[in-house]
C-alpha cells in the first residue's frame, strides 16, 4: 500500500518568506495602480521565486497496514459466582474469540481481571486497572474496541472515554438475570473497642433490594431475624424491621479481641447469603482493676508491693498493714491504735466480690480475720476470683493460712522447713513454656561475682534470694524452683478462679538491684494478670488474625506435641495446616487469605475466629446484575449494553469511524488506520534549473513589455 502527499520544506524561515510575499504584493499593487504593462509577467516571476523558496515536493510513502486490536475483558470477581453468571461469561468470551478470529486484520487481547485481591481496604471489582495496563502497550490508532463481559458491578470505572486514551467503542455484555432481588445486612456503626462489662451497641440495617440495581429500589416493610454471636456463642436473637436502622446491645466479657458475628435470616429473594452476615473485632479493655493487698506485718518487701501496684494507673489499690496484733496488751488506748479501723466486714463480706485480685503478703493467723471471712475468700476464688499469697516464715508454723479454710484452695502445703541461705530462682522446664515465666531469661550463664566476693561457676542473669519456705505441691504447676529444686512459684486453677503461691519473701531484693537485681516488676505483673484471666497469658490458647493478606495462627500450650490445625474458609472449604515451633510453648502457621469473611480455626480442642475484609464489602453491597454503572461510558463511546440471559449472542462487525457501532443483533468494532511506513520517495516539484529559467524568462518578458 502506498500514499501520496504534498510536503513543504521552506529554504528560509516562514516569517521571512511571508515578508517577501507581502513586499511582492505591494509592488504589484503599485504597478497596477500606475497601469504598468508588464505586471502579469512580474507577478509570475515573483510567484515562481516564492514557490521555489517554499520548496514543495511530492512524497510517496510505502505503508504496511497494522492489525486492529480488540480487548475482551472477562470479569472473574466473586459476584460472578452467583447463579449462572460464570457460565454465561465463559460462553460469551468463547463466542467473542471465535467471532473476532473471523474478522480480517484483527488481533484479540483477552484480559481476565477481578479475581485478584487488591491492597486497598475495600476496592470492589477492579477491571479497568489491568485494562489500562494492557492499553498502554498498544498504539492508540490500533485500538478498535473494548468488550466487557461482566455483571456490571465494576468499581474503578473511568469518568470519561477520553481518560482511557481511546477513540473506540466500549460494549458491555451483561451476565446475570433481569429483575433480580437480594437481602443484605449493613453494619452502619460499630465500636472498635469497649470497656469490659459496659454495655456497647452495634447499629445494623437490613435491606430487601428489588428490580434494577438502584440504591433507592428497596422493598418496604417486613422484618428479619438477626442473630449476634460473640466468640462463637449466640448472645442476641432479635427481629429487625427492613429498611430501618436498629441498635443491638452487647457486652464484652474479657479483655482483648472479641469476634462478633452478625447474621440475618434469608429474605424473600436471595442472590447470595454472603452479604447476610458480617464479622467485626472489638477489643475489650478494663476500666479499673481493684486490688486488695493485706500485709500481715511490716517488712522490707511491703513497699516494693505497694510501689509496683501504685505505678499502674489502671489499678485501684486498697492496702492494709496489720501493725499491732490483737493479743498484744500494752495499755495503748484503742483510739490510738490506728488511723482507721480495719473494715473487715465491709471488705471480706459486703464488697469482697468487687475486687479483681486479693493478695496476702506474709499474712498469718492473728485473730484479725475470723475463719468465716477466710471461708468467704475461699468461696470467692472458687466462683472466679483471684488469690495471690506471698508467704513468710510463719507459713511453716501452725499460724499458716494453710491451716485455715483457705487451705482448700492453696496448691502448696508447708513442710515446716525453712531454707536460709543464698540461692538463685530458676524457671522450670514447664515454666519455660508457661506464659507467666516464659522469656524471663532464666538460663544459666558462666561466671558471676557474688556480694561476698566469691566467684559463681554458673549464675542466671539476676540476683540471689536468701530465704525459701519449703512446701509440697498438692496440685497446680511449678513454674519456678529454688533450693534443691523445691517449689518456689506455684500456679493453680481452683473452680472458676485462680491461685498463685510464692514461697519466699525476698523478691524485693530484685527491686533494690541486689547483685544486679531481676525482673520483679515484670514477673509480678504477669502473675497478677494471669490471675485476673488476661487472655494474652492463657496457658492453652489459640489465636488468629489477618495481617498483610495472611492468616497468622499462634498456638500456645504446655504440651510438647501439638495437633494439626483445621481452617474453615468463609466459603465452607476446609484446609489443614501444620504448626511450626516458635519458641518454648509456642507454635504458629501462616496461610494466604483468598476470601473475605469469617475464618474458623480449630485444633480439635480449641477454636477461634478471625475476620478478613471490610464489614460491608463493596463487591457484595449490591450484587444485582445491572448495566447502570457502565452505561454512561458505553453511551459516550458509541457502544451498547446487551444482556446475555435470554438473548442470542451478538455478531461482530468492523465499521468505519463515522458509522453506527451497534445494531439490533450485532456490535461493531472500529476499523483502524494503523500502519508502518517501510519506504519514502520524495520528488521536488520545482527543480532549481526550471525555477531559474522560468524566473529569467518572465523577467525578460516583463522588461520587453514595459520597454515598448
Amino acid at each position: 500500500m502506498s500514499a501520496l502527499s504534498l510536503q513543504w520544506a521552506p529554504l528560509i524561515p516562514v516569517a521571512v518568506l511571508a515578508v517577501l510575499a507581502a513586499i511582492a504584493v505591494v509592488l504589484l499593487a503599485l504597478a497596477l495602480w500606475r497601469r504598468a504593462s508588464g505586471v502579469f509577467w512580474r507577478g509570475t516571476a515573483f510567484a515562481v521565486l516564492l514557490l521555489a523558496l517554499a520548496n514543495p515536493s511530492l512524497v510517496e510513502e510505502q505503508r504496511d497496514p497494522l492489525s486492529d486490536v480488540v480487548f475482551v475483558v472477562a470479569d472473574e470477581s466473586s459476584s460472578q459466582a452467583i447463579g449462572e453468571r460464570r457460565s454465561q461469561t465463559e460462553a460469551a468470551v468463547d463466542h467473542l474469540l471465535e467471532e473476532l478470529a473471523l474478522l480480517p486484520d484483527t488481533e484479540v487481547r483477552l484480559v481476565r481481571a477481578g479475581a485478584e485481591r487488591s491492597n486497598l481496604e475495600d476496592a470492589g471489582t477492579r477491571l479497568f486497572a489491568p485494562l489500562r495496563q494492557a492499553l498502554a502497550k498498544v498504539p492508540r490508532q490500533r485500538i478498535a474496541g473494548i468488550i466487557l463481559v461482566s455483571d456490571g458491578q465494576i468499581h474503578d470505572l473511568p469518568e470519561t472515554v477520553e481518560s482511557l486514551g481511546i477513540e473506540a467503542p466500549v460494549h458491555l455484555l451483561l451476565s446475570g438475570e433481569e429483575d433480580e432481588g437480594d437481602r443484605r445486612l449493613m453494619v452502619t456503626q460499630a465500636p472498635s473497642f469497649g470497656i469490659v462489662g459496659d454495655q456497647l451497641t452495634v447499629k445494623v440495617r437490613v435491606d430487601d433490594l428489588i428490580g434494577d440495581a438502584d440504591e433507592d429500589d428497596v422493598r418496604p416493610g417486613g422484618s428479619g431475624r438477626v442473630i449476634l454471636r460473640q466468640d462463637g456463642e449466640i448472645t442476641q436473637n432479635v427481629d429487625v424491621r427492613v429498611g430501618v436502622e436498629q441498635e443491638i446491645p452487647f457486652e464484652l466479657d474479657h479483655r482483648g479481641p472479641s469476634v462478633l458475628e452478625i447474621e440475618v435470616s434469608p429474605g424473600p429473594e436471595e442472590l447470595t447469603l454472603a452479604n447476610n452476615r458480617a464479622a467485626l473485632v472489638v477489643n475489650g479493655v478494663r476500666d479499673r482493676l481493684r486490688v486488695l493487698l493485706v500485709s500481715g506485718e511490716p517488712h522490707a518487701g511491703e513497699r516494693a508491693w505497694r510501689n509496683i501496684l501504685k505505678s499502674d494507673p489502671s489499678v485501684d489499690l486498697v492496702h492494709f498493714t496489720i501493725l499491732r496484733p490483737p493479743e498484744k496488751q500494752d495499755g495503748t488506748p484503742i483510739r490510738e491504735l490506728s488511723l482507721i479501723a480495719f473494715p473487715t466486714r465491709e471488705l471480706f463480706e459486703i464488697k469482697l466480690d468487687e475486687f479483681d485480685l486479693i493478695i496476702f503478703d506474709r499474712y498469718r493467723r492473728r485473730g484479725v480475720l475470723p475463719s468465716i471471712y477466710l471461708e468467704n475468700v475461699a468461696d470467692y476464688v472458687e466462683k472466679g476470683g483471684a488469690l495471690f499469697e506471698a508467704v513468710g516464715p510463719t507459713f511453716a508454723t501452725p499460724l499458716s493460712l494453710y491451716r485455715t479454710p483457705l487451705g482448700r484452695v492453696l496448691p502448696g502445703e508447708p513442710t515446716g522447713q525453712i531454707f536460709e541461705g543464698g540461692f538463685y530462682p530458676e524457671v522450670t522446664d514447664l515454666g519455660q513454656r508457661h506464659p507467666v515465666t516464659a522469656g524471663l531469661d532464666g538460663t544459666l550463664i558462666d561466671g558471676g561475682t557474688l556480694t561476698d566476693g566469691t566467684e559463681a561457676a554458673e549464675a542466671p542473669p539476676w540476683g540471689r534470694w536468701f530465704r525459701q519456705i519449703d512446701a509440697d505441691r498438692n496440685r497446680g504447676a511449678i513454674v519456678m524452683q529454688g533450693v534443691e529444686e523445691r517449689p518456689l512459684l506455684l500456679l493453680d486453677r481452683v473452680g472458676e478462679g485462680r491461685v498463685a503461691q510464692l514461697m519466699s519473701d525476698h523478691m524485693w531484693l530484685w527491686s533494690r538491684g541486689f547483685e544486679g537485681g531481676g525482673p520483679q516488676a515484670e514477673l509480678l505483673r504477669r502473675i497478677s494478670h494471669w490471675l485476673m484471666k488476661e487472655p494474652d497469658l492463657e496457658e492453652e490458647d489459640l489465636r488468629a488474625r489477618v495481617r498483610g493478606g495472611q492468616l497468622q495462627i499462634t498456638r500456645r500450650s504446655l504440651a510438647e506435641e501439638l495437633p494439626g490445625i483445621t481452617v474453615t474458609l468463609p466459603s465452607g472449604e476446609q484446609r489443614s495446616l501444620t504448626l511450626t515451633p516458635d519458641g518454648p510453648g509456642r507454635a504458629g502457621a501462616l496461610m494466604a487469605v483468598e476470601e473475605d469473611g469469617l475464618y474458623q480455626i480449630s485444633d480439635g480442642t480449641l477454636t477461634t475466629l478471625a475476620a478478613a475484609g471490610p464489614l460491608n464489602p463493596l463487591e457484595l453491597r449490591d450484587p444485582r446484575s445491572s448495566g447502570a454503572l457502565v452505561e454512561p461510558l458505553t453511551r459516550e463511546s458509541g457502544g451498547t449494553v446487551r444482556r446475555l440471559a435470554g438473548q442470542d449472542l451478538p455478531e461482530l462487525r468492523k465499521v468505519s469511524a463515522t458509522r453506527d457501532r451497534f445494531g439490533r443483533n450485532w456490535i461493531g468494532v472500529k476499523r483502524g488506520d494503523g500502519y508502518v511506513v517501510t519506504g519514502v520517495l520524495q520528488i521536488p516539484l520545482l527543480p532549481a534549473l526550471l525555477v531559474l529559467l522560468v524566473a529569467l524568462g518572465t523577467a525578460v518578458l516583463a522588461w520587453q513589455r514595459e520597454g515598448r
